[in-house]
């Protein structure tokens, strides 16, 4: 691993909670992680973002993991593009051409098998919902017995999928921020991105609230005419998506979450 004093430029090109993006040379950028971070979740996902690339999937290539003052990073190709969120939000009456596109990917994922690099969906879920301090014992344990009767799967799931992480590249739409990823079920996928759709919005942004529901129905809708098998299943996943959210320390979305799970499993106080 390469280490280096300091990168020339001052401005990011994006931030983010957990990252930051510099140009990195010709084609290239460099997500440099947090101070914070753990330093050997930039080898994970640079492993799992090679995995999927010889998947042939439509993903950035990956370079080389490197060290800044301290800081690791990770080395990726360029891809110049507006996100399907900024598309969006340019364009709202695209609306349901986007909500289709958005299905189409997440379809076209879905139709991989996945790659032994690629963890099991199953032991990640089970390791977030028991570290949801959020959940209240009993409900902890109603999720994880719920969770125990739905099937397993070896489908490339994403894990994180959602307008944000949609690149519109000339060659084409590029999915990034793999270091979710997954083997297994798809509809557990789809549940991921309903959750993560559909989280509370305050009461000044309630159009916007509408907006996306109108867009979620819509993805849903496309998505299940193309992968209609999983849709049975689909219910029974969003508790156990929303659980394993808790693990994620969303405060604004804390509430929701429990509530989600706890009505659900039809669980009462």
């Amino acid at each position: 691993m390469r280490r280096i004093q300091s990168i020339n430029s001052r401005n990011p090109l994006a931030t983010g909670r957990t990252a930051e993006i510099y140009p990195w040379g010709e084609g290239r950028v460099l997500k440099l992680y947090r101070d914070w971070y753990p330093p050997h979740l930039a080898e994970y996902e640079a492993r799992i973002g090679r995995a999927v690339q010889a998947a042939g999937l439509p993903v950035p290539a990956v370079g080389e993991v490197v060290e800044v003052a301290g800081r690791r990073g990770l080395v990726y190709e360029r891809v110049d593009g507006p996100s399907l969120a900024e598309v969006l939000r340019a364009r709202p009456w695209t609306l349901f051409r986007v909500a289709r596109l958005l299905a189409e990917l997440q379809a076209t994922l879905h139709a991989g098998r996945g790659t032994p690099e690629l963890p099991a969906q199953r032991e990640v879920l089970a390791r977030k919902i028991q570290a949801a301090e959020p959940l209240a014992p009993a409900l902890r344990e109603a999720a994880l017995r719920a969770f125990d009767r739905l099937p397993d799967g070896e489908q490339v799931c994403h894990g994180d999928f959602h307008v944000e992480n949609v690149l519109l590249a000339a060659r084409g739409p590029v999915v990034i921020d793999w270091i979710d990823a997954t083997r297994g079920n798809p509809a557990a996928d789809v549940a991921r991105t309903s959750v993560l759709l559909l989280g509370p919005l305050p009461p000044e942004r309630r159009l916007e609230a509408f907006f996306v529901r109108w867009f979620h129905a819509a993805y849903l809708r496309h998505y299940w005419r193309l992968r209609p098998e999983g849709r049975e299943q689909y219910p029974d996943w969003l508790p156990i998506v929303a659980a394993g959210r808790l693990s994620e320390n969303i405060a604004d979305q804390q509430e929701w979450l429990v509530e989600v799970v706890r009505k659900r499993l039809e669980i009462g106080d």
